[in-house]
């Protein structure tokens, strides 16, 4: 496995030439913020992740959490004491309001930070991840003493929180959980039941883990319409914020996953000793699943940006490896000698590949991130209205796209490697193996799809999408009058613009007519989105970075090479799109097993 380097170049160049900097510090709490800012902190954050968590990765991966037959937990050597670390440091709070501890940077440096924690050990990652998105759910739909109890510690990251949501029974159906919540005299609630894949739903890091659980409450409306939200604490809080008695919450066991080894996956049972666990309402009855909606936004943005750490981190390992490993002659070597496989056209293309797509994820989830910035704490209401509509258009492509990308270019890198590959000492399997879980949890991408199909797409009657195409044709404009190395971006953009646009069309007539077609196109769809968007940040990047060098070069490169080898599939995923479901249904059940 190859040392991590932080990707701080491109990381700097997204935020301060494809997100509009200078925007977001029209917000007041942003104002200071500026590209010098930006790069002190981020170098920092970058060393620090390399130094401290990224040597943590494959002891994590070999060793994992192990459950203690007392039924603690412990986890890898080195992972109390890295999280010590983060926590002094302050790297975990750095996006959050100064109220609550935080750094007050953007939320969208905020994901720069957390590519680069990602990139160093995902599994490790995803115990912050967790943590950030029940600081959004209390920031949003907390009251003041939950606040008050809670979220400066979590902020901080000196507890930790969980999103519990999931039940045997029920997988991605959440509205048929069962999971009880009987209302007491002293208005709290107890809670009983059981529920799975709770990504570090136990571990040993900090004293205390604050669960955000869905629960019915007695004679609730079926579906997700009867669905509340508690706060479980592991630990009960003394009304002087000191940690007091457990508070009925086991760890029954722990998955023995794929990969993310590092990561205690668990199942959780509440109230097992008899009276049920502890928990405390957040805001109303049957309204928990729209302030689980918080939580889950916020946490599909950054599962996309998983896809993008472990393509990232393949990519680094490929390099290193083609340069280093020896194999056949290129063309024009001398007779006597093996070539490095970097030389070989076909490595090239696949490394490229891998370029390509990871700078063009990195671009949309940023913009991703901008806008989440915008939506939050713009000023003028019409902005924010705006900004709102294009993150959640942004968002499920960003899980879907992101995270199948992610898988793809992990596989290349097992790929470039060849055989050694395929055996775990290189390390090259890990990002494949970490990266797979991406495309299933926080909502499948088939779901994501179908959000984007259904409910994003016909925002406004397609305008609000149409305005985003209206961009990107804008960007189209600036290319055609380009110099020629740029210039020829253009028409293999408009035409996969064009392709989106007709296959928007067709879904939104399908929506409304016969929406069983409309969701059978859905997952091209979303590809075919996240694809066009990728061609546009990459056009925008190249664009800006004109006449700056070596790095204007590569990233003209960069983009001239996805717009001739990616941007074509758009197209070419037009007729999936729209070809209906006649034909998934031909074939009864009982008839697709051979």
């Amino acid at each position: 496995m190859s040392d991590y380097r932080p990707p701080l170049a491109d990381i700097s160049f997204a935020l301060t030439d494809l997100v509009d900097l200078e925007r977001l510090r029209t917000i007041d709490e942003y104002a200071h913020i500026d590209a010098d800012l930006l790069d002190s902190v981020l170098s920092e954050a970058g060393r620090f992740m390399a130094e401290v968590i990224a040597p943590l990765c494959r002891i994590g991966d070999s060793v994992g959490t192990i459950r203690n037959e007392d039924g603690t937990l412990t986890t890898p050597d080195g992972y109390k004491e890295a999280y010590a670390m983060l926590v002094e440091a302050g790297w975990l709070a750095a996006a959050f309001p100064e109220q609550w501890g935080g750094g007050g940077l953007p939320y969208v440096a905020g994901m720069a930070i957390q590519e680069m924690l990602t990139q160093s050990d995902m599994a490790f990652s995803l115990c912050p991840m967790l943590t950030y998105a029940a600081d959004e759910l209390l920031i949003e739909h907390g009251t003041e003493e939950q606040q008050g109890t809670y979220l400066e510690k979590l902020v901080t990251g000196e507890w930790t929180g969980t999103m519990v949501l999931t039940e045997a029974q029920a997988g991605s159906d959440v509205g048929a959980l069962t999971t009880k919540a009987v209302p007491q005299d002293d208005g709290t609630y107890r809670i009983t039941g059981t529920k799975i894949f709770i990504t570090w739903g136990d571990h040993d890091l900090t004293d205390n883990i604050i669960h955000m659980v869905l629960a019915r409450t007695p004679d609730s409306p079926p579906g997700t319409r009867g669905i509340s939200c508690f706060i479980v604490p592991k630990f009960l809080v003394e009304s002087d914020g000191s940690i007091g008695a457990a508070n009925d919450v086991t760890c029954v066991s722990i998955e023995h996953k794929l990969g993310i080894h590092g990561s205690p996956t668990c199942v959780l049972s509440f109230g097992d000793a008899g009276e049920g666990s502890v928990g405390y309402l957040v805001g109303e009855e049957n309204q928990g699943m729209r302030y689980m909606f918080t939580m889950m936004n916020n946490a599909r943005l950054q599962v996309g940006l998983e896809g993008l750490a472990m393509a990232q981190r393949s990519y680094q390992q490929a390099v290193e490896y083609a340069i280093e490993r020896t194999q056949g002659r290129a063309i024009g070597a001398p007779k006597t000698e093996s070539s490095p496989i970097v030389d070989h056209p076909d490595v090239r293309r696949m490394l490229m590949q891998m370029r390509a797509n990871s700078e063009a994820m990195r671009g949309v989830m940023y913009l991703n991130g901008e806008a989440i910035d915008l939506a939050t704490s713009h000023p003028d209401e019409n902005v924010r209205e705006q900004a709102s509509e294009r993150a959640s258009i942004l968002t499920p492509i960003s899980k879907a796209w992101g995270t199948d990308l992610g898988v793809e270019i992990a596989s290349l890198g097992i790929q470039v490697h060849g055989g050694m590959g395929y055996v775990e000492e290189t390390g090259a399997a890990q990002w494949w193996r970490d990266a797979r879980i991406a495309p299933i949890y926080e909502g499948t991408n088939g779901i994501q799809a179908q959000d984007l199909a259904m409910r994003k797409l016909p925002l406004r009657g397609g305008e609000a999408v149409a305005e985003l195409l209206a961009e990107v044709r804008s960007t189209i404009t600036d290319l055609e009058s380009a110099d020629s190395d740029l210039a020829v971006i253009a028409g293999p953009l408009a035409d996969a613009t064009d392709a989106l646009d007709e296959a928007g069309a067709w879904l939104l007539a399908c929506m409304r007519e016969s929406p069983n077609d409309g969701l059978a196109g859905a997952t091209p769809y979303t590809t075919m989105f996240g694809t066009l968007l990728g061609g546009w940040v990459l056009a925008r990047g190249a664009l800006a970075a004109a006449g700056t060098g070596d790095f204007g070069t590569a990233k003209a490169a960069t983009a001239r090479f996805y717009a001739a080898n990616m941007l074509p599939t758009v197209r070419g995923l037009l007729s999936a799109t729209t070809a209906g479901a006649a034909d998934l249904f031909v074939i009864g059940p009982d008839a697709l097993a051979p």
